[in-house]
């Protein structure tokens, strides 16, 4: 019964390993995905900045155009 005991327990090592290997891979893919997320809102968030700016812009150059229609 030794050698039973033995692949018994083998076996139950290897069946630890591969939950904690699936598990570690869960999550390094969730980070991932986090990750990825992150960046596009950093992306949103700078495209938000461009446009606002080139509203301004745009404002700027049409109150300046009417003041030299004022003059």
């Amino acid at each position: 019964m030794g050698l039973l005991d033995d692949a018994k327990d083998a076996a139950e090592a290897t069946g630890k390993k591969v939950g904690e290997w699936v598990d570690d891979t869960k999550e390094r893919i969730s980070d991932k995905v986090d990750e990825i997320q992150a960046d596009a809102e950093v992306k949103r968030a700078e495209a938000d900045v461009k446009r606002a700016e080139a509203e301004r812009d745009a404002t700027k150059a049409k109150n300046e155009y009417k003041e030299e229609l004022r003059d």
